[in-house]
């Protein structure tokens, strides 16, 4: 009796040990698969990161992914399901970065997982057959979970109590680690000890500290840093210097604004390594530009980014100076405010009626959410849009038909503001027409055919709503502009164009009554938070202290985003100033932190209104 006793001992401590064991390989295994998807799905790299360059900060996440697994398993009830859940999880997680680094050079955050319910934005970016193993995963984890949490109702108390333990301690853990930015923060201590956080770079951050350690860097943060002497006073003395400096002497007239983000709207003909044969796809859009203020706007990033931009061109409020976690404003941080000064506060102020416009669903980056902040009366999307006419077989809703929605909104007696971000141009581009008259030679990606076509029918559509604008009475002024270029070029037509030249955009100004203080200025360099200060100062409209603050720093810096700043004619990748220089830099930094992060003693100021 005494031998059978202690082989059911034994028995029981090979299946515990063989247990941990299990739990230990998964945990390694899954790291190194997200860690594959970082270093697309090199095994050399991966294995290197691992177990010879960065060991420490490996295991270190090794460890967050336990507690997160030790959580998922108590939740469930079950080792096996909770393995089988977590693991479709890091698969899902890996894959979805390995795409997002594919098309737009930067990892996965956070945040971005806030976006798993975009059905419509994962299947355009991934396509069908990824798309039908993204929800097959899905409902197979949503049954998984439904029938775990049944059957572990009939777990033993002593098997209870062990799961409500692990489910404490774990939940505890993963508290303490979303707060890993906290400078006291054990985890990040650890971190510290070996990692090389690269703030300004967000991909050499996940490469050199792994992608668990980038992405617990991304977590929760406040919006910037307290600027040194931050109080009431300072943000009154900068308040009351820039409102004086406000011309009094300015028109009264109410023009109609328009402001038109078009998806991925570039010129592939200024990219080194890019031949165009079969004409100028821009050919239209070059007619407008060469008659009007124009030339190339700063995008933040390369593929993707959209929200950012049109942050920065609604709030002029520039990305730069955030903390580097706080990657998406629309989803971080706006929803969250109870009110924000922008174009549309204080379009509103001054008796416009003001509409958003977007052909797709509301739901993307929150929209909905921010541009109820941000006071627009209302919001057209796919749905409540009365022209939805598509463009041959592209399944996105046509540049022609949104210009057609914004030209029934001029036709009021009252001034209108509209925002378009439009949807015609946006990935993916095979299959959209049945003809392309454009072949780009240097990249052998058919995508970049498809998209000279689609750019092509963007600038007819664009051309013709312009002219169709001349015909209309009242004075309506345009700010157009692409947000940033399509994730399509290979990599070697990456590598001759890093830098500056990978992230401008085509944009202009237009006055349809052509009476723009610079109307013969071409080749300008800007960023997109300068738009509404540039386009009130050159039409003669009545300016803030906010905007004369943002045209002394456009004298001195036309265009800045983290790594990337235009001075004096001249790219570089750190700022060059002097003193007066330095000082207006900084005012625009301390405004900037006390709206988003700080009391909002500007406001008070009637910095933002007339």
């Amino acid at each position: 009796m005494t031998c059978i006793n202690k082989l059911r001992k034994h028995k029981k401590l090979i299946k515990i040990i063989g247990g941990i064991l299990a739990v230990g390989l998964l945990i390694i295994a899954s790291n190194l698969f997200l860690q594959l998807g970082q270093n697309d799905f090199s095994f050399d790299l991966a294995f290197k990161f691992a177990f010879s360059w960065h060991t420490e900060k490996f295991f270190l996440g090794c460890l967050v992914l336990l507690i997160f697994y030790l959580f998922l398993t108590s939740i469930m009830g079950s080792f096996l399901f909770g393995s089988l859940f977590y693991t479709f999880l890091i698969v899902g997680i890996g894959i979805a970065d390995f795409l997002k680094m594919k098309y737009r050079s930067e990892p996965i955050y956070p945040d971005d997982l806030k976006m798993v319910g975009e059905f419509g934005m994962i299947r355009d970016i991934v396509g069908w057959p990824l798309f039908i193993g993204f929800l097959l995963l899905l409902i197979l984890g949503t049954a998984m979970t439904i029938f775990s949490l049944y059957r572990s109702r009939k777990l033993s108390k002593r098997k209870q109590i062990i799961r409500l333990a692990t489910l404490v301690i774990s939940t505890l853990g993963l508290v303490y680690i979303s707060h890993f930015n906290n400078p006291d923060n054990l985890l990040r201590k650890a971190y510290n000890k070996t990692a090389l956080w690269i703030p300004y770079s967000q991909q050499m951050n996940y490469y050199n500290t792994g992608f668990m350690g980038g992405f617990l860097y991304n977590l929760r943060v406040e919006p910037m840093e307290e600027p040194a002497g931050y109080s009431r006073e300072a943000i009154k003395k900068i308040t009351e210097k820039y409102n004086s400096e406000v011309k009094q002497e300015t028109s009264e007239e109410t023009p109609n604004i328009v402001y038109i983000m078009n998806e991925s709207f570039s010129d592939p003909s200024r990219l080194e390594g890019i031949q165009i044969n079969g004409g100028d796809p821009l050919a239209d859009y070059r007619s407008i530009a060469d008659e009007t203020y124009s030339g190339q706007m700063l995008s933040q990033n390369y593929g993707g980014g959209t929200a950012n931009i049109e942050f920065e061109a609604l709030t002029s409020f520039s990305m730069e100076p955030f903390n580097p976690q706080m990657t998406t404003p629309y989803t971080m941080l706006v929803p969250k405010m109870e009110q924000i000064p922008s174009l549309v506060s204080l379009l509103k102020e001054r008796n416009y009626r003001t509409t958003a416009i977007h052909p797709y669903n509301t739901s993307m980056y929150k929209r909905k959410d921010v541009y109820d902040v941000f006071g627009f009366d209302q919001f057209l999307d796919e749905d409540t849009m009365e022209h939805t006419d598509k463009q041959e077989n592209n399944e996105y809703i046509s540049d022609a038909s949104a210009y057609e929605e914004i030209w029934d909104l001029l036709d009021q007696k009252s001034p209108q503001f509209v925002h378009l971000v439009t949807m015609q141009t946006h990935m993916p581009y095979d299959g959209k027409y049945s003809v392309n008259d454009f072949q780009a030679f240097g990249d052998n990606n058919g995508s970049v055919n498809n998209y000279l076509q689609d750019i092509y029918y963007a600038s007819q559509s664009l051309k013709a709503f312009l002219e169709k604008l001349d015909t209309l009475d009242q004075r309506t002024l345009v700010v157009f502009w692409g947000d940033h270029l399509p994730g399509i070029y290979n990599d070697t037509i990456q590598i001759e164009n890093a830098g500056h030249t990978l992230h401008e955009t085509e944009f202009f100004l237009y006055d349809n009554k052509h009476q723009l203080k610079n109307q013969d200025q071409q080749g300008v360099v800007t960023s997109p938070f300068y738009f509404t200060p540039d386009l009130f100062s050159q039409a003669g409209l009545q300016t803030t202290g906010f905007h004369q603050l943002l045209l002394a720093l456009q004298e001195e810096i036309p265009a800045f985003e983290k790594g990337m700043y235009y001075q004096s004619g001249q790219w570089g990748e750190t700022v060059r100033l002097n003193q007066a220089q330095e000082k207006i830099y900084q005012d625009y930094q301390m405004i900037q932190y006390d709206v988003t992060a700080g009391e909002q003693y500007s406001l008070q100021e009637n910095f933002f209104e007339e």
